[in-house]
Order: structure tokens, then C-alpha cells, then sequence
């Protein structure tokens, strides 16, 4: 494609490194799409005849059908999907495919086929993020009342239930679904027009192309048209983040799944086995997303670490932009993929716990606040509490098991009413503040979720 120029072939190993078909391959649609849009456009502006774009048009066509129908192979001798597929264009339709390059470079080429690609995409993950919302609030909506306990610095904490602890994940994973459609609007900017850097003197309608393609704007200017990369670490950025709510919740389900917690057990179908241990069940899944995080991590590294010193425009080292790019999008939507069906399925130990959140002194927050609606200054109710714990500790008894008397011993405030007041399911009940556990707070903000996945779209049949 520069034969003019240069007065000897390309090395064999110029040509293997220099290829990017192994990668960029897999948005041949996107590239034709670009293609069919652009010489339809040509032809409107008498850039080219109108017979010569209906022409090129019909023998696009054909390409895609060619290729998904495997009738063509990628070769690494054209480098990378926009020459494959004018070169098999051009064996197609003779020197007529030659004029598809017209007002037009690889540099904005590229630059349109990823946000195609990454549009694409973006729309299939916000459905499977929205998926997995959908899941958790149905189990949430089977769990308002099953008590459990909750934790700070994976100690006991205080009562709460497992809808509630389900429900902290779906706002996780709605400020997920919020960025990424954030991010599709820095996606949704149709640059090509933009040429290798400075446009082109040719009369283009790019407006025409956007409208045809699907984009709601045209970029600004060309030199940042080709230069651009920010909406694939953009992209990548929400990636990271998803997998890092993904992976705290993988690391609560391989805790839950062990014999020291016992609150989950994962469907057969979800887990494995040992190959030499016969009794093990083992969340791998969980702890397979819980891995996978840190290439997404790396993926986001990759492409702050290429963009961070390139001057303008473009630079061969944007190159290397698809891999990670790829790799976050394939990565989180399998861990989308595998994580919607794994919790549906997924059995939750309840009376377990129940029995756990009976443990620990997870109503000791609850005595305190007895004290201080009784007038006591909530840090002298505090050490009274204290007081109370250190002694159930050295009794080796819970504070429901506290006789009046002893109570009496730490705080003449306490009445026989302390036993109903810390009873934990009351403890959870009472706390009906917006955002609290209580199942009526819960059943609200469960409604509240439902109809935003309406209004985002969602559709449970799909």
C-alpha cells in the first residue's frame, strides 16, 4: 500500500510485527459498516460516480457474507482488518474497490471501527449488568426477613438482613450501570473525516456519515478525531471499577461457602471438585472473577501507560490500544455472564444466619441506644455496654442472657423491657431510617430498583 514510495519489500518479520489482523480481525463488521457508509457518501457528494458507490456498496456486501460464510481468510501480508477487507474488495470489483480509500486514512479509519466495536459492546454489557441487578433484587425480594449479621473489619457487628446486604451490591452495580452510560456518550462522536490528521480537502458530508452509522455527533477536530483514546480507557476505568464490586462480592461468597461461615452453598453446577480430595466443593467462579480483576486492572494500565507521552496525532503505538481494550470488554462480560446464573441458583443457609447474627453481641449497638433514649449521655451508655459485653465474655453467655438484677448492677435505667427491645429481629426491624434494614425500608428500596430497571430498559425476556 506505499509501494511508491519504498524501492524493496517489507522484511517477513516487518511484516509479522508490524500486522494487527491477529487482533483487530474481530470488528469486520464495524469496518464495513464504516466502508458502505463512507462510499454511499462519496457518491452523494459526486466524489465518486454514483454507479462506482453502488458498485463498492454491493461488493462490501458480499465481502461480509464472504467472510461470515468463511469463504475468505485474513492475511497478514495486508496487515490489518481495513486493508483485508479492501483487498478483498478490490479482488472483487477490479480497480474500482481502489476508490473506497478516497478522502479517508487509517488513522480515523481505526478511530471509527473501535467506537463502532465499543458501542456495540456497551450495549450488550449494560444488559447483562442489568441482568444481574434484576437477580439480586429478586432474591432480595425472597429475603426482607432473614436476619444475618452484619460486619466491620469482618468482626460482628450489628443485625441486618440478607436483602439488605444484597441491596448495597445493586447500588454498586447501579453506579456501574451510570458510568458506563456516561461513558457512551464519549463513544457516540463519529470521527472519520478526520483523515490521517487534517481533514481533507475533499467535500465530504460527515454529518451524512454520522447519520448513517448511528452517531448522535461528528468530532470536533481532526488532529483529537484520530488522536483519541479516552473513551477506551473510559471505558476501560468502568471496567476496573464493575470487577472490583464484582470481586468484593466473590470474596464474600467463597467466605460464605466455607464450614466456618455456612451461608451459601453454591449450585453443583456452579462450582467444582477436587481431583484428588473427594468431599471438596469449591466456589472457583468466585474466585475465578475475583482473579480475572486484576488483568482488567492491567488492561487500564496498558492503555494509560501507551497514551501517556504520544504526541499528536497519530502513533503507531495506538496500535497496541485493541488488545487490552478487548480483553476488559471479553473479560467482563463473561464474569457478567457467569455471575447472574451463579447467584440465581445459589442456596442460602438462613438459619445459619440467623444463629450467627444471635452471636457476637450484635444488639450491644441496641442496649447503648436503650440507655441513651433513656437520658444517659450515649458515651456513658457506651461503657456501660462495656462493661456488660466483658462480663457476658467472662460468663460465657449472650446479653439476652443477663438476668434484671445483674443488669440492674450496671444501670438502674434498665427495666425488664431491655429483653424485647434487643431481641435482634426488633433491632432490625427498628431501624426504618431511609436506607436502613428494616424489611419495610427494604421492600421500598426494592420497589424503587424495579422501576428504575424499567426505566433503564430492562427486559427480563430478553
Amino acid at each position: 500500500m506505499w509501494s511508491g514510495r519504498f524501492t524493496k519489500k517489507s522484511d517477513r518479520l516487518t511484516e509479522e510485527f508490524n500486522a494487527s489482523i491477529g487482533v483487530d480481525s474481530r470488528m469486520y463488521r464495524q469496518d464495513i459498516a464504516g466502508s458502505i457508509a463512507h462510499a454511499a457518501m462519496l457518491a452523494q457528494q459526486g466524489i465518486i460516480t454514483p454507479q462506482e458507490g453502488e458498485q463498492i456498496v454491493k461488493g462490501l456486501q458480499e465481502v461480509l457474507e464472504d467472510i461470515e460464510a468463511g469463504r475468505l481468510e485474513f492475511t497478514i501480508e495486508a496487515e490489518d482488518i481495513h486493508m483485508n477487507v479492501e483487498t478483498f474488495l478490490t479482488q472483487k470489483i477490479g480497480d474500482v474497490g481502489k476508490k473506497l480509500h478516497t478522502a479517508r486514512s487509517r488513522n480515523d479509519q481505526v478511530a471509527l471501527d473501535v467506537r463502532l466495536y465499543l458501542r456495540d459492546e456497551i450495549g450488550q454489557i449494560k444488559q447483562l449488568l442489568l441482568e444481574l441487578i434484576a437477580v439480586l433484587c429478586d432474591l432480595a425480594a425472597q429475603h426482607t426477613g432473614t436476619i444475618m449479621p452484619g460486619y466491620t473489619h469482618l468482626q460482628r457487628a450489628q443485625p441486618i438482613t440478607l436483602a439488605h446486604h444484597l441491596l448495597a451490591y445493586v447500588e454498586m452495580l447501579r453506579r456501574d450501570s451510570e458510568r458506563l452510560e456516561d461513558c457512551s456518550k464519549r463513544v457516540d462522536v463519529m470521527p472519520l473525516g478526520s483523515g490521517a490528521l487534517a481533514g481533507t480537502g475533499f467535500p465530504l458530508d460527515r454529518e451524512m456519515v454520522a447519520r448513517q452509522l448511528g452517531f448522535s455527533q461528528i468530532t470536533r477536530n481532526s488532529l483529537d478525531g484520530v488522536s483519541d483514546r479516552d473513551y477506551a480507557i473510559e471505558f476501560a476505568s468502568f471496567a476496573s471499577i464493575l470487577m472490583m464490586h464484582l470481586s468484593r462480592f466473590s470474596e464474600e461468597l467463597i467466605l460464605w461457602s466455607s464450614s466456618e461461615f455456612g451461608f451459601v452453598e453454591l449450585d453443583d453446577a456452579f462450582a467444582t471438585g477436587s481431583s484428588i480430595m473427594p468431599q471438596k466443593k469449591n466456589p472457583d467462579l468466585a474466585e475465578l472473577v475475583r482473579g480475572k480483576t486484576g488483568r482488567v486492572y492491567g488492561d487500564l494500565v496498558t492503555l494509560l501507560t501507551i497514551m501517556k507521552s504520544l504526541p499528536l496525532a497519530y502513533n503507531k503505538d495506538m496500535q497496541e490500544d485493541k488488545e487490552p481494550l478487548f480483553d476488559a470488554i471479553d473479560t467482563v462480560k463473561a464474569s457478567l455472564m457467569v455471575f447472574a446464573p451463579m447467584l440465581k441458583t445459589a442456596r442460602f443457609n438462613t438459619r445459619s444466619m440467623a444463629q450467627a447474627a444471635q452471636g457476637g453481641f450484635t444488639n450491644a449497638t441496641d442496649l447503648a441506644d436503650y440507655l441513651a433514649a433513656k437520658g444517659l449521655p450515649f458515651r456513658d451508655a457506651h461503657e456501660v455496654v462495656g462493661k456488660a459485653v466483658l462480663y457476658c465474655l467472662e460468663k460465657g453467655i449472650s446479653l439476652q442472657d443477663v438476668d434484671l438484677a445483674t443488669y440492674k448492677t450496671f444501670s438502674p435505667l434498665i427495666e425488664e423491657d431491655i429483653y424485647e427491645f434487643i431481641d435482634v429481629a426488633r433491632c432490625v426491624a427498628r431501624r426504618r431510617v431511609p436506607g436502613g434494614p428494616a424489611p419495610e425500608m427494604v421492600s421500598q428500596a426494592i420497589s424503587e430498583i424495579q422501576e428504575w430497571l424499567r426505566r433503564m430498559g430492562y427486559d427480563a425476556d430478553k
